[in-house]
C-alpha cells in the first residue's frame, strides 16, 4: 500500500482541522496495518482538538478503536490477517520502574495513539505487535471499539473495596465512562446505585445500565446519601460541581474515585473539604486501565462482558457515521450536542 492514500482528520492547531487525502502508513516489521472497524470519541478528544492541542502536529487523533488486521510484519507472531483485534491506546516503554512493576498507566516514556501518534480517526493504523488485542469470536467490531472506556470504569473500581451490597454513586453517569461504570458496579454486587447526570433525558440510558436511583445533583444529593453517605463514588463528569458533590456524599471511610479529567482549576468548598477530613474519606486517582501482562485484566475482563452479554453496549450508541463527519462532529460536541456515545466508521 506504499502508494495509497486514505482519507483522515488532520489537526494542524488547536480548533484547527481538516479533512485531507494523506499516506497509509508503512509497517514495522514488529507492527500490524490495522483498517479500522470503528473509532469512538473520548471526552479527552475535544479539548485536545478544539482547545489544547496535541503533543505535536500535525497529527491524526482518535483513540478508542478496534480494526481487522490487514497486513503484518515479518517480525509479528501469534496474529492473523483479518483477525480482529482492539488496541489499547498507550504504548508502554517497559523499561521504567512503573513498567517493571505492571503499572503501565503509570509509564514515564509513553507513547499513545491519537495525541503522540497518528491515531484511528481514518482507515489505516500502524499497531505494535504489543497492542494487538484479539478480540473473542461473536464480538461485535464497534463493541471491541468500547473496550476502551469499558476497561477504564472497571479500573476505577477495583482501586475501591467494593463488595457485594454497596452502596455506590457515579456521577457525570451518562457518558460512556459513567454507564459502563454504573453497569460493573451491579456486576461487582452493589444494590443501591446512584447515578447522577445533569440532563434529564439521559435517565433511560443510566436505567438501562442498572441505576436504582436517578438524580441531576444538587442539594437533593444529601438526601438520597442520608447519614451513612455512599461506600463508593465514582467521578466520571470532571466538572467542579460533580467533583465536589462526590466528595461531599461518601461516607464514613469510604472511597471516592477520579476517573474525569477537569479543564480547569479544581477547588473544595469548605463545607466538602471538613466532611472528607473528619469522615477520613479516602480520595484516589485512577488513570488509565492497563495492568500485567499488558494490557491487563480490565481489558480481557470487558471483551469477556461482550462476548458473554453481561456487559451491554448497543443502548449507549446515540451516534453512529461515516468517518468523513468527524470534523463537523466534534464542532458540535464542543458546542454542546447532546449525546453519549459516538462512533465513526470508515466508508468503503
Amino acid at each position: 500500500m506504499s502508494d495509497a492514500t486514505m482519507l483522515a482528520t488532520v489537526l494542524h492547531a488547536p480548533g484547527e482541522f481538516e479533512l485531507a487525502h494523506v499516506p497509509v502508513p508503512t509497517i514495522e516489521p514488529d507492527e500490524a496495518l490495522v483498517r479500522v472497524a470503528a473509532c469512538g470519541v473520548c471526552g479527552s478528544d475535544l479539548p485536545r482538538m478544539l482547545t489544547k492541542g496535541a503533543h505535536h502536529h500535525p497529527i491524526i487523533c482518535g483513540h478508542e478503536f478496534a480494526g481487522h488486521i490487514v497486513e503484518l510484519g515479518s517480525q509479528v507472531r501469534g496474529h492473523e490477517v483479518d483477525e480482529l483485534v482492539t488496541v489499547p491506546p498507550l504504548i508502554p516503554c517497559y523499561q521504567c520502574a512503573p513498567c517493571q512493576d505492571g503499572h503501565y498507566g503509570l509509564c514515564q516514556d509513553y507513547d499513545y495513539f491519537g495525541s503522540r501518534r497518528d491515531g484511528a480517526y481514518t482507515t489505516y493504523v500502524a499497531v505494535p505487535q504489543g497492542n494487538l488485542l484479539t478480540v473473542p469470536d461473536g464480538v461485535d467490531p464497534v463493541a471491541a471499539a468500547l473496550t476502551d472506556p469499558a476497561a477504564i470504569a472497571l479500573h476505577g473500581l477495583r482501586q475501591t473495596d467494593i463488595g457485594p451490597g454497596a452502596r455506590v454513586a457515579v456521577t457525570g453517569a451518562g457518558g460512556p465512562i459513567g454507564l459502563f461504570a454504573l453497569q460493573w458496579a451491579r456486576l461487582m454486587g452493589a444494590t443501591d446505585v446512584l447515578g447522577i447526570e445533569l440532563r434529564e433525558e439521559k435517565f433511560p440510558l443510566l436505567e438501562q445500565a442498572g441505576a436504582t436511583t436517578l438524580s441531576t445533583g444538587g442539594e437533593e444529593l444529601t438526601e438520597l446519601a442520608g447519614p451513612e453517605g455512599y461506600d463508593v463514588v465514582v467521578e466520571c463528569a470532571a466538572a467542579v460541581p460533580a467533583i465536589d458533590a462526590a466528595t461531599r456524599i461518601a461516607g464514613r471511610r469510604a472511597q471516592v474515585v477520579f476517573i474525569g479529567i477537569p479543564t480547569t482549576e479544581v477547588t473544595l468548598s469548605l463545607r466538602t473539604y471538613q466532611h472528607f477530613l473528619r469522615q477520613e474519606v479516602r480520595l484516589m486517582g485512577s488513570w488509565n486501565s492497563f495492568s500485567a501482562p499488558f494490557p491487563g485484566t480490565a481489558w480481557t475482563a470487558s471483551l469477556d462482558g461482550f462476548a458473554s452479554g453481561r456487559l451491554q453496549w448497543e443502548f449507549m450508541i446515540t451516534h453512529r457515521l461515516p468517518m468523513s463527519e468527524v470534523p463537523r462532529m466534534i464542532h458540535q460536541m464542543g458546542d454542546g450536542l447532546p449525546s453519549s456515545k459516538v462512533l465513526f466508521e470508515p466508508e468503503g
